[in-house]
């Protein structure tokens, strides 16, 4: 876990985040707790094409001037002249009494009820489950309620690898999560996952991201702790049947790549086997060694 003026090793990245740390601030007042870094520049192994996943806690959920504010400043950062990374933030703002630990209750912020029709945009379009909070998706520049950071490997990469920007360390705001709440949430995201058909699957980046994302929950489901998808893939080449290989070290190339080939047409050879390493994943999974 870090505090430091420089957040990660990209200069222009943290002229972006000083800018959001700075409006934040100003914006939320006393309503500030503190602002931090989880994801890829938390757990490891970020890049030149990594997301930069933060999280600002508040006292109280953000209150309407508030949020008019924090729209203007999320619409200033996206025409920031520090290109890519003034579109590669993604992120949420958490009340610090829902941020402890993952509750089905209170289910909805007050004076917003959501209705049995209601469909997260940051998730898919999955029904209303937990609190949602505030959330900024990737590349967007408004911020919408989602549940999407309200969960349990959010919380576990926040307190156990979370970079501090400002405010307490995270294990003052954060419950501990333990292995088996963990590997029990990923292993329903993988169900999901499956659910929604792997949509979309037609492009290069999708299979790369795909792949990668399930030898990463699968390495979730071995240590009961969440790693790099860089170390997931790492893992899987070891630890999983060689005949993958191929599959995934062409996924794990892809990632040093370009991201203006991601919408590329993948191969439909890739497209199949995307899909039965999938189902090969699910198998190894569903032998539930981690239970308990």
């Amino acid at each position: 876990m870090a505090k430091t003026g420089q957040p990660t090793p990209f200069a222009e990245l943290n002229a972006v985040l000083e800018h959001l740390l700075e409006g934040v601030r100003r914006t939320l007042g006393d309503n500030f707790v503190g602002a931090y870094l989880q994801g890829s520049f938390a757990v490891g192994d970020a890049d030149r094409q990594s997301d930069c996943d933060f999280i600002i806690v508040s006292h109280r959920d953000v209150a309407p001037d508030e949020l008019a504010a924090l729209q203007a400043l999320h619409a200033q950062i996206h025409a920031l002249p520090y290109l890519p990374w003034r579109h590669r933030l993604e992120g949420s703002y958490a009340p610090a009494a829902i941020l402890r630990r993952l509750s089905p209750t209170p289910r909805d912020p007050p004076g917003e009820p959501r209705g049995p029709d209601w469909r997260d945009p940051g998730t898919s379009g999955m029904a209303a489950s937990v609190y949602p909070f505030f959330y900024l998706p990737h590349g967007g520049d408004t911020l919408v309620r989602s549940e999407h950071d309200n969960s349990q490997v959010m919380r576990w990469c926040l307190r156990e690898k979370g970079v501090v920007m400002a405010g307490p360390d995270p294990r003052e705001l954060v419950d501990p999560v333990s292995p088996g709440a963990l590997r029990a949430e990923v292993r329903d995201t993988m169900d999901r996952c499956l659910a929604a058909n792997l949509e979309p699957l037609d492009a290069v980046g999708w299979v790369a991201f795909w792949v990668g994302l399930y030898c990463r929950m699968l390495h979730t489901l071995a240590t009961g702790q969440i790693h790099s998808k860089k170390a997931g893939s790492t893992w899987a080449l070891t630890n999983l049947d060689p005949a993958w290989r191929p599959l995934i070290e062409k996924a794990q190339a892809f990632r040093d790549q370009d991201r203006a080939r991601f919408l590329d047409p993948a191969e439909p050879a890739d497209l199949a086997a995307t899909r039965a390493f999938v189902a090969y994943a699910m198998a190894i999974a569903d032998k539930g060694q981690w239970r308990g």
